[in-house]
């Protein structure tokens, strides 16, 4: 089960209370006041772990409470402060506060931390309000309670390349060809179920992340299909693999295809449209697609859009497709050349 996107509840620890004690002891007239301070509560923290690809833990619980603060003792003992609460998540994680928007933080980097809610403080004992004039003090706070608030997480992908296009285009078996992963893939019109990940080695000393999203249809900005609910993954792509569908048999024409996925980028994301892309003509094997790969042919070069004709199951044109996905990505390249 893959959870991108949900909301808990997140509780810090409540402040101890402070102490109301006198000293006694025998041989010691008028001891003074000795009431120790509560501890502070705990915080909660998000940290990024790379070992986690999903929210689904947080699917099973929603709610989070730090460890409260110990309550003060006489003898001037002080309550030990309650423990902090650490939540991991996904590299890709941005928090916000549920009711307000408010944006908190976004977890890049692995082992980055964000504070979700602080800790309150504990109370002070008595012995803090002895004075000149109050030798012996008989008040102490109670800890404050603990800070509280919704959180939205939402899981955004980070992937040097995003594989997009039709459903059935090919793009799952192009992931699985170029790298380890294995997508779920379900019946036709539904596709892809959720984003994966891959690593493609390019040579022993270059690789790039690769993502594979739930195919796009028309209308998909607007809520359509599975695709939508995935286009967030694409916004931290660098270079984008768009898949068109050689196929004959499937009544669409490739090249119509590839403008009504760019309009759904643009109607999703200004930003997202302007995303290099690289132009993949998959299924070139089969026998009757050189009208279709001649269509796109004519139209990338018409438009100066980069192209790389390859069979994703037979294997044909990978190896170039690899390389050109490895030269847009080279530090250095300005991005009109990728």
């Amino acid at each position: 089960m893959f959870v991108d996107e949900i909301d808990i509840f997140v509780k810090g620890g409540d402040g101890g209370a402070g102490c109301v004690s006198f000293r006694r002891e025998a041989y010691v007239p008028r001891g003074g006041p000795d009431g120790g301070d509560g501890g502070d509560g705990g915080g909660v923290w998000l940290e990024a772990d790379p070992a986690l690809t999903t929210l689904l833990d947080f699917h099973y619980r929603r709610h989070y409470h730090a460890e409260r603060g110990q309550h003060g003792e006489g003898g001037n003992r002080h309550g030990a402060s309650g423990a902090d609460l650490v939540l991991r998540v996904p590299v890709g994680t941005v928090a916000s506060d549920r009711d307000t928007g408010e944006p908190l933080g976004d977890l890049t980097a692995p082992g980055q931390r964000l504070l979700a809610v602080r800790g309150t403080h504990g109370g002070r004992g008595n012995a803090r309000f002895a004075s000149s004039t109050n030798r012996a003090p008989r008040r102490a706070d109670l800890g404050r309670p603990g800070l509280e608030r919704w959180l939205h997480l939402e899981l955004k992908l980070l992937a040097d390349v995003g594989v997009i296009g039709f459903p059935n285009a090919g793009k799952s078996t192009l992931v699985s060809r170029l790298s380890a992963a294995r997508p779920r893939i379900a019946d036709y019109p539904f596709t892809t179920l959720v984003p994966t990940l891959g690593i493609v080695r390019v040579d022993a000393e270059r690789s790039f992340v690769i993502a594979d999203l739930p195919g796009l249809i028309p209308g998909a900005a607007d809520g359509k299909g599975l695709g939508h609910r995935f286009l967030r993954h694409t916004e931290r792509t660098r270079l984008l693999l768009h898949v068109l569908d050689l196929n004959p048999e499937t009544g669409r024409d490739p090249v119509e295809d590839l403008g009504v996925i760019n309009r759904e980028l643009g109607a999703y994301s200004a930003e997202l449209a302007e995303r290099p892309q690289i132009i993949v003509a998959n299924k070139a094997d089969l026998p009757d697609a050189a009208a279709g790969r001649a269509r796109v042919e004519r139209h990338c070069a018409a438009e100066g859009l980069p192209l790389c004709v390859i069979s994703a199951a037979t294997g044909l044109g990978l190896p170039e497709l690899v390389r050109a996905v490895a030269l847009r990505l080279a530090p250095g390249v300005p991005a009109a050349a990728r």
